[in-house]
């Protein structure tokens, strides 16, 4: 039992990589929901440790690889840590001996790993890793913003790989990647960094950059008014966490996985989601008549690993009517790097066969909804189990707010309620047109939530 509900607690961390090994410098946590911090093991003293336990916070003592990591485990539980991380590629045999330490002290452990090592098929409750993109409209050297092989601006953005990591895994997903180095990020950038994980039901542990840290812990009135921003921002996603036991809506279905690039950031979901075309991710080994119910459109970007049984699922799904898109005859997708995590120019060029018979494929159809004057935006179509309740998450990666917004449903709605992290909170008319229900949005900040009856 006990084992139990400690592992139910860690699905509540909401976690931050602390900027100060002083246990006075936890006040500037009161009020947010950050109630997680990771330290490296010589910034934990015992009376940070006390200090955070009585401000409800608990500490988790970060482990990188080296022949002294397992000692270091060891004093973590002496000092009676709230939990272990594991940050970096660890030899196996030191990985798995610092596994049974912990089970024994039964202090909890999170991993986190590059890509390409995350083990989906874990038990564990929280699953990460420290390799991400930072969120945001790409811009050349020249000032103007590159665009992508659907001919939208170039978002920066981890959606299509935490989209395919919370299909493949009931586990809490956290996502620890860092700010740039030597790069003074604003306070929508990191606000942006948070919503590009909450919209597709993960965590960001929270980082700050060198410059807002040092100004922050001076209490300097300017970066205390930043961080109340970003607090804020996070609270309004930790007040609606019910939000993330939400499943992918639309009629589009990918089937991928691993070895088709469902740990890469630039690949076909993102295309996909820069096309604000719902989609819904299917990890090949779940593809079954249940998986593909409901959609009306499949893409199946790597037949050459389904299974007989999987192969016969897709032909009953075209029998039924459905609309299948397979890889060309022969096609294999780019082996995957060790520490690769995004697409390389080659890798485009390659994909780019099938983006472009996806897109004729998908054309001007609504999927699920469809948006316009949204090219800096990206947004996530979600649904209930039951399908009672609707909900679009929508976040803008530009600098500046995005102003009159349309939003197309498939379906006929008869209330739409607006939601923001700025407290908005307002009901906005609905109209029918030829594809479903219409909304009108005056303007969106970084983020936005529709929901739908």
């Amino acid at each position: 039992m006990f084992a139990l509900l400690l592992l139910a607690g860690l699905t509540d961390w909401v976690p931050m990589r602390w900027i100060s090994p002083d246990p006075k410098s936890l006040e500037l946590l009161k009020g947010t929901p950050i109630n997680c911090v990771l330290l490296d093991q010589h910034d934990i003293s015992p009376q940070f440790i006390k200090a955070a336990a009585a401000a409800g916070v608990s500490t988790l003592e970060v482990v990188h690889p080296s022949e002294k990591a397992t000692e270091e485990v060891r004093q973590a539980i002496d000092a009676k840590v709230a939990g272990v991380v594991l940050e970096g590629d660890f030899e196996d045999a030191t990985a798995q001996r610092i596994r049974n330490t912990l089970t024994d002290s039964r202090v909890p452990l999170i991993e986190l790993l590059a890509r390409s090592q995350m083990n989906l098929d874990h038990s564990a409750p929280v699953i990460g890793t420290y390799q991400g993109v930072w969120p945001g409209v790409q811009v050349e050297t020249s000032g103007s913003t590159k665009a992508a092989p659907s001919g939208a601006p170039w978002i920066d953005t981890n959606t299509g790989f935490l989209r395919f990591v919370r299909a493949a895994t009931k586990a809490t997903v956290w996502i620890a990647n860092t700010p740039p180095q030597k790069l003074v990020v604003t306070t929508d950038r990191y606000m942006q960094a948070i919503s590009d994980a909450e919209m597709n039901g993960a965590r960001w542990v929270i980082a700050l950059d060198a410059d807002f840290s040092k100004r922050l812990l001076a209490r300097e009135p300017v970066a205390l008014k930043d961080w109340a921003l970003i607090s804020n921002h996070l609270a309004y996603y930790e007040h609606h966490n019910e939000w993330r036991g939400l499943k992918p809506a639309g009629e589009l279905a990918l089937v991928t996985d691993v070895a088709s690039g469902g740990l890469l950031s630039g690949g076909i979901l993102d295309m996909i989601a820069t096309k604000h075309t719902p989609v819904r991710p299917i990890p090949t080994r779940q593809l079954d008549d249940a998986a593909i119910k409901n959609s009306k459109m499949a893409v199946d970007v790597d037949a050459a690993t389904l299974t007989p049984e999987q192969k016969d699922v897709l032909r009953r799904f075209t029998r039924a009517g459905g609309t299948l898109l397979s890889a060309p005859p022969g096609w294999k997708f780019p082996e995957l790097k060790p520490e690769q995590i995004t697409l390389s120019d080659n890798d485009v060029k390659v994909l780019d066969e099938i983006w472009k018979e996806l897109n004729t494929m998908t054309g001007r159809r609504n999927l699920g909804a469809r948006l316009f004057n949204v090219s800096s935006m990206l947004s996530n179509l979600l649904q209930s189990p039951d399908g009672k309740e609707t909900l679009l998450q929508l976040v803008n990666y530009s600098g500046f707010p995005v102003e009159n917004v349309t939003v197309h449903m498939l379906g006929k709605f008869s209330r739409a309620r607006l939601m923001m992290p700025d407290g908005t909170n307002k009901t906005l008319p609905v109209y029918d047109n030829e594809e479903g229900t219409g909304i009108d949005i005056d303007k969106i900040g970084v983020s936005a939530t529709l929901l739908l009856e």
